[in-house]
């Protein structure tokens, strides 16, 4: 399976790590993750020499291409949102993970029946319903 892998970019890199480690049990489990960078601990360094028009460009190709998208949403980003409401609007399966303990999710996810939303308090219920999901 394709899978696109949203995570804050510009929006903080707190998160940088659990989004690898998250690309890492994907990746374990067979999958293609289409957007690995997003866990990389360079990525401010990495988007240098990419225009705006190209990330968006490839980003949004990604997700056309994508069979499923996964999500962690704890640190908030327009980026990611937009990302959620484009992976809607062409029908891809989207999947959101964040840390109620941490923030407070959009009412414009959490409202919006289309999306599957998953709060957990720790890390290993992540990879636990990642497991469920994507079942080969």
């Amino acid at each position: 399976m394709k899978i696109y892998f949203a995570g804050s970019i510009r929006g903080g890199r707190v998160d940088a790590q659990l989004y690898r480690r998250i690309i890492d049990h994907m990746k374990a489990l067979g999958h293609i993750v289409l957007t690995e960078h997003v866990g990389s601990s360079n990525l401010c360094l990495d988007e240098q020499g990419h225009t705006d028009v190209a990330i968006y460009q490839q980003d949004t190709a990604w997700l056309r291409e994508s069979d499923i998208v996964v999500a962690e949403c704890t640190c908030p980003s327009l980026g990611v949102g937009y990302e959620m409401a484009y992976a809607e609007r062409y029908g891809k399966p989207v999947h959101i993970f964040y840390n109620p303990a941490k923030c407070a999710l959009s009412a414009m996810l959490i409202g919006d029946s289309y999306f599957n939303i998953y709060p957990y308090n720790n890390e290993d219920e992540i990879f636990s319903r990642l497991n469920q999901l994507l079942k080969l």
